[in-house]
């Protein structure tokens, strides 16, 4: 029974493979040809779903495809290149996006310049290996092995025969493909910054955007004239070059010019009015507590109330015996004779 009820589902299969072109439904479907969609609003029947849910699936997904199918058809059409193809129309549906729209990568400063002379760059050969003539093999076009092909190739170079003291050439090689690549790096840091308007220091003079204020550059003139060991004592000056004013306590070495001497009493009080102001309105404290040393309240002396008045005792005086000796607790002593 399996293997009839088998051969009736192949069957089956095979008609429904077959069928026809022309499908009708109770709701037409509506069709976004732009898009390649296809809303179908037609009710699942419940009870064939239940009974082969894949089956039924399948029959009504066949159904919707020979539909939009059917639209295209209907498209103008066009033969490019011994195939035919349909002219879509613009997108009715607007289908939403989970990500932000990338935005272009800003142009490096090589490709600004080859678009402003219209420079065009030359396709590169897509083959990653390519044959040398003198090491007779095929070698990669880049990577680590194209340097071990090249040092293979530049195993002997000539030099001059002058009586100069002789370098190590592959040494200069090696340390002239260091400096191109820390250049190359340095270029790429520099874009990666103009892309994201990022301020670096220029190399070279400082321009108005370090010093916006001609005070910022006279410090700064006068911190690296003083930078040297003797404090800028054998450094020559420029032309009507001064000292910055305010920087001298921030320069270790460099001496502070002295007040002037009080003309008057009046100045003098006025300079003392000023200092005190300074100092209060400070929250620090003026004089340093040394909390290492405890504090200890010395306990005072009680007074006693005599008949003169009030007197302070002092310490107390040892009691006499008051002509009572008690033989037993007598330590010592002086023996009588």
């Amino acid at each position: 029974m399996d293997i009839v009820q088998s051969i009736l589902e192949n069957e089956t299969q095979e008609k429904d493979l077959r069928k026809s072109i022309e499908v009708n439904k109770d709701i037409e479907v509506e069709i976004d040809a732009g898009s390649l969609l296809a809303f179908d609003y037609n009710t699942l029947n419940i009870k064939a779903l239940k009974s082969g849910q894949e089956k039924y699936l399948t029959s009504l997904t066949r159904d919707n495809v020979q539909i939009l199918i059917n639209k295209i058809w209907e498209l103008p059409i066009e033969r490019v290149e011994e195939t035919i193809v349909a002219k879509l129309p613009k997108p009715e549906y607007v289908l939403p996006r989970s990500r932000q729209i990338p935005k272009p990568k800003p142009l490096t400063k090589w490709q600004q310049y080859a678009k402003e002379k219209g420079i065009k760059s030359k396709k590169k050969d897509k083959s990653k290996l390519k044959w040398d003539t003198e090491l007779q093999k095929w070698i990669p076009t880049f990577g680590y092995k194209r340097s071990k092909a090249e040092e293979q190739k530049e195993w002997l170079v000539e030099i001059n025969d002058d009586n100069k003291v002789i370098e190590d050439p592959f040494a200069a090689a090696k340390a002239a493909k260091g400096e191109r690549q820390s250049k190359n790096e340095l270029q790429r840091l520099r874009n990666i910054a103009k892309a994201k308007n990022i301020k670096i220091p220029q190399v070279g003079l400082p321009t108005k955007e370090h010093f916006p204020d001609s005070q910022q550059l006279s410090q700064a003139i006068t911190v690296a004239r003083t930078s040297t060991a003797s404090v800028g004592k054998f450094q020559n000056r420029l032309p009507k070059e001064k000292d910055a004013k305010g920087i001298a306590k921030q320069v270790p070495g460099m001496k502070r010019k002295a007040e002037k001497a009080p003309e008057n009493m009046q100045d003098e009080k006025r300079r003392n009015k000023d200092l005190a102001e300074n100092i209060l309105k400070n929250n620090t404290k003026v004089f340093r507590e040394d909390f290492s040393v405890p504090k200890v309240q010395l306990a005072k002396p009680k007074a006693k109330k005599g008949k003169k008045g009030v007197k302070d005792r002092g310490a107390k005086k040892p009691k006499g015996g008051k002509g009572k000796r008690d033989m037993r607790l007598k330590v010592g002593g002086r023996k009588r004779r």
